[in-house]
């Protein structure tokens, strides 16, 4: 059973069906979609409930961990916040998306400091690590503000919408979280 976190200002609980339109119009919206790896734009009828149906079956499996990020004060849904598991290597990758409305607000920040502490100290990882594209600075910061240290850039690693683009890579190994805990 995939937990529900609170933070200050954050409810993060998994995904339900009735999420659905609104993970549609958030992740839908161009300036989100067009830095994201998996998200399509227009973004069709169904997948997203497609999406949270397959989040659903990931989570039971323990191979990905998806939470609906809700403002706390009016349970409002602005994001996505996930943990892609490898358990084999005892490692995750993390992964977000918020909507453009509440860019810039330390939501991600806020939610993604949750989620590391959630991945080393009840998932027991070793290691956890996120991208983004080098022309998405805000969602490097994210990473460095929690604590990830940068590890490299991969050239013209992924094709978005035809054009080959740089992954920047962080990341934090549970010695690293220890030390900053402590």
């Amino acid at each position: 059973m995939q937990p529900i976190f609170e933070t200050r200002r954050l409810v993060l609980r998994p995904f339900k069906l009735a999420d659905a339109k609104s993970v549609q119009e958030l992740a839908g919206d161009i300036e989100v979609a067009k830095t994201t790896l998996a998200i399509p734009h227009p973004y069709p009828d169904g997948a997203a409930e497609a999406w949270i149906e397959g989040a659903r079956q990931a989570a039971e499996n323990g191979n990905s961990f998806a939470f609906a990020m809700l403002k706390k004060d009016d349970g409002t849904l602005i994001g996505n916040m996930s943990m892609g598991v490898t358990q084999k290597h005892e490692r995750a990758e993390l992964a977000y998306w918020v909507g453009r409305q509440y860019w810039g607000q330390g939501f991600a920040t806020e939610a993604a400091q949750r989620m590391i502490q959630y991945g080393f100290e009840d998932l027991k990882l070793n290691r956890i690590f996120a991208a983004a594209m080098t022309k998405n600075p805000s969602s490097y910061k994210i990473m460095s503000k929690i604590g990830m240290k940068q590890e490299g850039i991969f050239k013209k690693h992924i094709l978005k919408w035809d054009v080959f683009e740089d992954l920047v890579f962080y990341g934090m190994t549970k010695s690293d979280y220890d030390a900053k805990s402590h």
